[in-house]
């Protein structure tokens, strides 16, 4: 069942296509969602309880002597870097928003490379079959090479199949999974602080309507 060379042909086709095919920046961005899949997951709980310190101070002293304090979160500490600086909840949704629509177009990336390797392997599994039924002499062989010939050319259709179907394929929705159950604890997260920090924003002061003789100048 082990045959480098089926292997090599398997693998090393499928990664070499599919790099072609997306280009590096996608590769990259596989390679960082297959990364993060190692480690631990958004505790929203976790980053809940290092919000808490700011959101009691701000409650009790003002948003303007709040002190923005590590939640362990660089995302998250960005957007309340930016509402302590601006008071504005304008700007804390803004920079959420940016952060979220990157981490979801980096997903996206990830996700479709995977799932083009995918559709790719069984591809090249049938190549190596090919490949290998291609070394058949035409005059004749052994018992041995011929035995030998059809082996490769059926471990390289199984590998093809294995990789895409039980590798790669799984690993895309693996992704996918942690990208969904992760944005849905952020929103929790940002819902929750902005319910308990827009309190102690002050009012949007809305642009003066300009004087009737100005507007008739």
């Amino acid at each position: 069942m082990l045959d480098p060379v089926a292997a090599s042909i398997v693998i090393g086709g499928t990664l070499g296509a599919t790099a072609l095919r997306s280009g590096w920046a996608d590769c990259r961005a596989a390679g960082a969602a297959l990364a993060a899949l190692l480690r631990p997951r958004f505790r929203a709980e976790l980053v809940r309880g290092g919000l808490a310190p700011l959101v009691a101070q701000a409650g009790r002293d003002g948003l303007l002597r709040a002190t923005p304090r590590p939640c362990g979160d660089a995302a998250i500490d960005a957007a309340v870097a930016a509402l302590v600086q601006t008071r504005s909840l304008a700007a804390f949704t803004a920079r959420d928003d940016a952060a979220r629509e990157a981490r979801v177009a980096c997903a996206i990336r990830a996700v479709r490379t995977l799932a083009l390797g995918a559709e790719l392997s069984p591809v090249f599994g049938l190549a190596g079959t090919l490949i290998s039924l291609s070394q058949l002499p035409a005059d004749g062989l052994a018992r041995a090479a011929f035995m030998g010939a059809i082996s490769m050319a059926v471990l390289t259709t199984l590998y093809g199949v294995l990789l895409g179907n039980l590798v790669l394929a799984p690993l895309a929705r693996a992704v996918e999974r942690r990208v969904e159950a992760e944005e849905a604890a952020r929103r929790e997260v940002m819902d929750w602080l902005l319910a308990q920090l827009a309190p102690t924003c002050p009012p949007t002061r809305s642009v003066a309507q300009p004087r009737a003789w100005l507007r008739e100048a």
